[in-house]
């Protein structure tokens, strides 16, 4: 028992003798941001992939973990109307997903969108087709800014289609 005693002493010593290190109160800030980046990043992963097997989308070669850290993520049901948009969508137009759920893409659009553009989209629509186009959209507080979109069709197991998926980003 001396020698545990004898132990415990020299534990209780040394732990005396070490210096605390403090970390700036601002470095919590980053942290905190980064954690929340990477909840919000594999809440719309699960999400996607959950709308994915709901509606039994046929299997596609999009990256969606690097486009989720890079991009946008819009996805309309076949009618147009946003059913999911990933959580950058804030940092983007200054939207949460909650202010675009059920509402058509065009409420990114005002004067300045080019229309011309706006129909060759439209026109890739009608057709099931993919696009990919730069579009002048419009920020919550009315900016205006430059957005790159790569738009595809999404069919399910049957061939028929499901929804439609955008990958956005500022340009």
């Amino acid at each position: 028992m001396k020698d545990l005693r004898e132990y415990e002493e020299a534990i209780a010593m040394y732990n005396k003798r070490l210096t605390i290190k403090t970390v700036p109160v601002y470095s919590w800030d980053f942290h905190d941001e980064f954690l929340i980046s990477v909840k919000n990043f594999f809440l719309d992963l699960n999400r996607l992939n959950t709308i994915a097997l709901q509606n039994k989308w046929i299997h596609n070669n999009w990256d969606l973990k690097s486009s989720l850290k890079e991009e946008v993520i819009i996805v309309t049901d076949s009618n147009l109307k946003i059913v999911f948009a990933s959580h950058n969508i804030k940092k983007m137009n200054g939207y949460e997903e909650a202010e675009v759920l059920g509402k058509s893409p065009k409420m990114f659009q005002g004067k300045v969108t080019n229309l011309s553009t706006s129909s060759e989209i439209r026109n890739a629509i009608i057709g099931q087709e993919a696009f990919e186009k730069t579009v002048l959209n419009y920020k919550k507080n009315g900016d205006v800014y430059v957005c790159l979109i790569k738009g595809f069709p999404v069919f399910n197991s049957k061939g028929q289609l499901s929804h439609y998926i955008a990958f956005e980003k500022a340009a």
